[in-house]
């Protein structure tokens, strides 16, 4: 990932309270649009491992 502006989850459709994602310098911000001023910056591999739990169920029991 490059640096790149903000981008928009595909997910949110029109809505103004959505998620984005952008990556800066070497790092991935994300933030909820209604809240820009609150940003999780984390590394690529933290946030690809993230992932791949929500999408394993490994933490479907916070649900």
């Amino acid at each position: 990932m490059t640096d790149t502006e903000w981008q928009k989850s595909s997910f949110s459709g029109n809505v103004e309270n959505c998620v984005e994602v952008r990556a800066v310098d070497g790092a991935v911000e994300l933030r909820e649009s209604d809240e820009g001023h609150i940003i999780l910056r984390t590394t690529p591999a933290a946030l690809a491992a993230l992932l791949q739990g929500v999408k394993a169920g490994e933490f479907d029991h916070h649900a």
